[in-house]
């Protein structure tokens, strides 16, 4: 443990973020680092709570929080360092991306304000960067069996990383024509520059990992092929099918995934040829943005609206507006469904709850140019919660660009999924058993499984599927 009466010495403090006014003017990371000072006494405030929810119950990759908040309270970064690594491949990323289950789930957050769990992991990572302490870890031997890992978002470039350590082939291959999946495409560089990305990727080239960019599994190389040429494949597509809209005047211009929205933007940061202007270009210069979908992927449409200089932007949420505080429906250590606002939020947007899209209309050139929606109210029936329009609440909202982001029903099923003819759930993910699917040398591991998730969560289950790889492939005769 850290000091044992920190927790009532030092009051939690919240990780600073640039200004407003100058952070949208660029596409830099926000965050404004504690100094070292700060962070110790941050680290102090973690108590002798008995039993650690905020790893057992808080973390879905089960960090030793506890151990490493005490080494960093007592100056001790290194060994620090290697306690965060061995449980976790890219603490660079959660550091930055995650929610931070694991604060709500602390012992002080019942009755106060818990550790500030998620930028300690963000220090130690970075300083082990800084001081040179993350080198490559080379399997010492060689185990003469080839892997291939479909997807390089976070699922498959940590399985990659074990199975390299592990001491087999390992090969990568991603259609993208960078690395990285959701992390390159999908968070903007305000949260995540793609700097930190490539800087782990060296590090993976160094343990011997392969990658192949530009390939689409399915379509480049035959499912044949892929068997001929690996004893086993892990597909990590994660789960890219978006939920659509559908009400009249969907279909009209100006109307897109949040995704699309995002990846262009993201290509633009990155220097690659996109679209400034025309039909294919995606932009929220000068109009009125209407972003449907209150999670952190509409969270993101908002802050990349505001960069690009739109006139206003308006973010509509289906569900109830939450409680600010404490939530009687998810009770500690489960995370509170209460009001959240992000960075992006307070860069200027305004936001509205209880609110259903009935439909969109256009301009003569089908452009889309109005929503017009309606409130509800959500009331307990035959089949759970229901949705009721509350009459008289009819609005319309002047809208040039309109963002989906709703959400994601599944994997996206064409090419190689439907050749493998794998079995999948009732939702349309991947059915595993031990990480292995319905034919025998094949895995899948992150959101192809699980659905839409998180980056912490998908980190682990390609931890978790890599090993059952290898004990597979251990006692495997082929």
């Amino acid at each position: 443990m850290a000091d044992p009466t920190g927790f009532l010495t030092y009051p939690r403090m919240e990780v600073g973020h640039r200004p407003v006014a100058e952070r949208i003017r660029d596409w830099c990371e926000i965050d404004r680092p504690m100094i070292e000072a700060d962070l110790n006494r941050q680290a102090a405030r973690c108590m002798d709570c008995g039993i650690p929810f905020c790893h057992g119950v808080g973390c879905p990759i089960q960090n030793r929080i506890p151990e490493f908040n005490g080494l960093v309270w007592r100056g001790h970064w290194r060994q620090a360092a290697e306690n965060l690594h061995s449980t976790n491949n890219f603490p660079e990323l959660t550091g930055r991306v995650c929610p931070a289950p694991c604060e709500p789930a602390c012992t002080l957050a019942i009755n106060s304000d818990p550790v500030t769990i998620k930028h300690i992991e963000y220090q130690i990572a970075e300083r082990a960067f800084r001081e040179g302490w993350v080198q490559p870890l080379r399997a010492s031997y060689r185990t003469g069996k080839k892997v291939a890992v479909i997807g390089s978002g976070p699922a498959g470039l940590a399985a990659a990383q074990q199975l390299s350590r592990a001491g087999h082939e390992t090969v990568v291959f991603e259609k993208n024509d960078r690395l990285g999946g959701l992390l390159r495409y999908g968070i903007p560089d305000f949260k995540l520059e793609k700097r930190i990305i490539d800087r782990r990727l060296e590090q993976m080239v160094a343990e011997r990992t392969k990658f192949e960019p530009g390939v689409h599994v399915g379509r480049d190389i035959s499912v044949n092929e892929l068997r001929r040429m690996f004893h086993a494949v892990v597909l990590c597509m994660g789960a890219g099918q978006p939920r659509p809209l559908e009400v009249p005047g969907a279909e009209l211009h100006g109307i897109h995934f949040a995704m699309d929205f995002l990846t262009q933007q993201n290509r633009r940061v990155a220097g690659d040829r996109v679209p400034s202007d025309g039909p294919d270009a995606i932009t929220a210069r000068d109009k009125h943005v209407v972003v449907i979908g209150g999670g952190d992927t509409g969270s993101d449409c908002v802050g990349t609206s505001i960069r690009q200089g739109a006139a206003c932007v308006t973010q509509l949420e289906i569900l109830p507006q939450p409680p600010e505080c404490k939530n009687p429906d998810s009770p500690w250590p489960q995370r509170p469904r209460i009001m959240r606002t992000s960075s992006s939020h307070e860069e200027g947007c305004h936001r509205r709850w209880s609110v259903l899209t009935k439909s969109l209309s256009g301009d003569s050139s089908n452009q889309v140019t109005t929503l017009n929606g309606c409130q509800i109210d959500w009331c307990h029936g035959p089949q759970g919660w229901e949705m009721r329009e509350r009459v008289g609440t009819d609005f319309t909202l002047k809208a040039d660009l309109v963002l989906l982001a709703m959400g994601f029903l599944h994997v996206i099923q064409e090419d190689l999924i439907n050749a493998l003819g794998l079995q999948r759930s009732p939702q349309g993910n991947l059915a595993v058993r031990d990480w292995m699917a319905s034919d025998a040398g094949i895995f899948a591991a992150g959101d192809a499984v699980r659905g839409a998730s998180l980056v912490v969560h998908a980190i682990q289950e390609g931890r978790l599927a890599a090993a059952a790889v290898d004990r597979w492939l251990k006692n495997s005769a082929r």
